[in-house]
């Protein structure tokens, strides 16, 4: 009994970490299920999709290509692109997890996503237990999935009655930008997002969203020879 009351108390203090972060996860969510609905698939498959592609940016960029009738291949070179940040994400995280089964491995990476990440390595300094860890990591991941799943479900069955005269399609690209902002810290940071940016821009005529898979590629590319020419100057000047 005082093991699962250690539990619930772990598990009770990710989700009151995570708790302020909730009030910003909503309005996203609501975009999310209304632009399912706008680009026109029924609320019901808008809100089975948000519970298979757990990912808020893939989950819009998703429905826009099948919306535009794009390959699957197209899909999930874009969705690969959009999460590829999940790669270090797992590769970070995965050592705090060791000694757990593979189908408790697998089941923690499906709500691994921005948050649980960093808070999950917050609260893990102080619970060497992997018992603890699993609790915090999924207080944290537990209310935030729900959150948005109940924010997709509310705003797929909004969007269905909403008037066609309100194109609300306009605040998916909004809330990229609101995404992005807060990640552009330094200059490689910088130089990816212009670069990216630029070339999306300039390849927004292509079919498929390629001009967005390029602009991933040259923002990369980009933001690692920016890093790479700047640790070279530190270098030198050492």
């Amino acid at each position: 009994m005082h093991h699962t009351q250690r539990l619930y108390r772990d598990f009770r203090a990710g989700a009151q970490t995570v708790l302020p972060v909730l009030l910003g996860i909503v309005p996203f969510a609501l975009i999310a299920g209304v632009a399912a609905v706008r680009l026109g698939f029924s609320p019901w498959i808008a809100s089975a999709l948000s519970v298979f592609v757990f990912a808020g940016a893939a989950q819009l960029a998703t429905l826009q290509l099948l919306h535009d009738g794009a390959p699957l291949l197209i899909i999930l070179v874009t969705v690969f692109f959009i999460n590829l940040r999940f790669m270090m994400y797992s590769a970070s995280i995965a050592p705090h997890f060791r000694g757990a089964s593979a189908g408790t491995r697998a089941g923690l990476a499906y709500f691994l996503t921005d948050q649980p990440y960093v808070f999950g390595l917050y609260g893990f300094t102080e619970r060497p237990m992997l018992a603890s860890r699993i609790a915090f990591y999924l207080g944290v991941a537990l209310p935030l999935w729900c959150c948005w799943q109940l924010g997709t479900i509310i705003g797929a069955q909004a969007g269905a009655r909403l008037p066609e005269a309100w194109n609300l399609e306009f605040a998916i690209p909004l809330v990229f930008l609101a995404m992005i902002i807060p990640a552009i810290r330094d200059k490689a940071s910088v130089a990816a997002a212009t670069v990216g940016g630029l070339v999306a821009v300039a390849g927004h005529g292509l079919p498929w969203n390629l001009g967005l898979i390029g602009g991933a590629l040259a923002g990369i590319a980009s933001g690692v020879v920016v890093e790479w020419l700047l640790g070279e100057t530190e270098a030198s000047d050492g």
